[in-house]
């Protein structure tokens, strides 16, 4: 059962990979290219009351992404954010972070917050299509290290 957060960020057909406790979203807003939510299936509102073998998880699946992401974008730096201001359900935000742009397809996509910070306000939304075909890329490529 998907919860309202997961929802929020496309689930079902953002979905690139989904694990026991977690999924991995593409982001509707790609803030630089490959922008992922790494979202808990719980109802869980707190990160520390996720059950334990969500923690466990987690070595796995950042392995598991940061290769992928890696192969994909070439990114210098990976950033996460857990903010759940708005979105109450655990999860981070996931930004390969690189200087200059990366492209897919026609859309090329900047890290608008080098060095510092990521630039949330310069997310793109990609047409329908660039993003289903990324989705799609992301989820054939996913690279299982375990």
């Amino acid at each position: 059962m998907a919860n309202e957060t997961m929802r929020k960020f496309g689930y079902p057909d953002s979905l690139v990979r989904e694990y026991e406790h977690w999924v991995v979203l593409l982001r509707p807003g790609q803030v630089t290219l490959g922008s992922l939510v790494l979202a808990a299936k719980s109802d869980a509102t707190a990160f520390g009351s996720l059950p334990a073998g969500a923690h466990a998880g987690l070595a796995t699946i950042t392995a598991e992404l940061e290769a992928t992401l890696k192969a994909e974008t070439r990114y210098e730096r990976i950033n996460y954010l857990m903010l759940m201001m708005v979105d109450p359900h655990v999860h981070f935000h996931v930004f390969p972070r690189y200087e200059g742009e990366r492209a897919f397809q026609d859309v090329a996509i900047a890290d608008s917050g080098w060095p510092g910070p990521p630039d949330l306000k310069s997310a793109v939304t990609m047409a329908p299509e660039a993003f289903d075909a990324l989705c799609k890329r992301l989820m054939q490529n996913w690279l299982i290290i375990y």
